[in-house]
């Protein structure tokens, strides 16, 4: 037995300035699939020389991580951490917010000036009550620091960021155990993967269609699946990349905000509150 879809959302189109954007959650059918609240997928297109870059100025966060994955492109980070840094393709940055930071992702100079390539995706991870005032920290990898899994005699690859494949471990160490990778396929690869029956599983396809059980998963479109075995095994119908990973249910009160995710209003207010008194300017140390 395998999981089996048991709903499939497509990814909704919502520009920012140039920037291509398609969004599977939140949605008009799916508020946050518990612990994922959010996925912005960006791209892909091309810059022309000579462009403005991405418009993600210094915005704040409290609450909640954010997993940012670098298909294509270039991504610069800043944030009122101290931490700096510009990661290329293949890269990962997975900042947690905590108690709050202000950060900015922007694209190099270097991009803006020549332009290129850019697919982007960002995803966010709710954190419990018990970790939403937890030190905010961040970590940047480049493709290089990041295990590749070879899988089917070569026709597919896990670029592993966090949990546990193949016995290879993800560089990233999460506060709340959370599983997370892209997935590279080639047309008629087909790999199972390990998704525990308790854990809820996040599947996005950002590229290509999948056969799963008797369904197909079409492109750009966030899978749902059902939770009666511990895996799932998926066939690529063409050329396919997904984004892939398990976390276990936080079952508590979400309650949203712009930038900041918590469990009631008054810890919202409070956060704008703090965010206003310039409480997320203090410099931290890097992990």
């Amino acid at each position: 037995m395998t999981r089996r879809i048991t709903q499939q959302y497509k990814a909704y189109r919502d520009d920012i300035r140039d920037l291509q954007t398609r969004r599977p959650v939140p949605g008009p059918q799916l508020e946050h699939l518990d612990p994922f609240l959010f996925l912005n997928h960006h791209g892909p297109q091309v810059y022309a020389p000579d462009n403005l870059g991405l418009p993600f100025g210094p915005h704040p966060h409290r609450g909640f991580e954010t997993v940012t994955f670098i298909l294509r492109g270039e991504l610069s980070h800043k944030d009122t951490g101290g931490h700096e840094s510009i990661i290329g393709p293949g890269g990962v940055q997975w900042m947690t917010a905590g108690s709050g930071l202000i950060h900015s992702e922007l694209s190099p100079e270097s991009f803006k000036k020549h332009g290129g390539e850019l697919e982007i995706l960002q995803l966010w991870v709710n954190l419990p009550s018990r970790l939403k005032m937890t030190d905010p920290r961040y970590v940047g990898l480049q493709a290089a620091e990041i295990p590749q899994i070879p899988l089917s005699h070569g026709k597919g690859s896990v670029s592993l960021i966090s949990g546990e494949v193949a016995g290879v471990s993800g560089p990233i160490k999460t506060l709340t155990d959370v599983t997370m990778m892209t997935v590279q396929l080639a047309a008629g690869t087909e790999v199972t993967l390990r998704a525990p029956a308790a854990r809820e599983v996040f599947l996005y396809t950002v590229k290509g269609r999948l056969q799963i059980g008797d369904d197909e998963a079409q492109a750009w479109h966030l899978i749902e699946l059902d939770g009666t075995d511990d895996s799932v095994t998926v066939t690529a119908v063409d050329d396919a990349v997904i984004l892939f990973g398990h976390a276990d249910k936080i079952r508590e009160p979400i309650v949203s905000h712009g930038p900041f995710v918590m469990n009631n209003m008054q810890e919202i207010n409070q956060a704008i509150l703090d965010y206003q008194a310039g409480k997320f300017n203090v410099k931290l140390n890097s992990h």
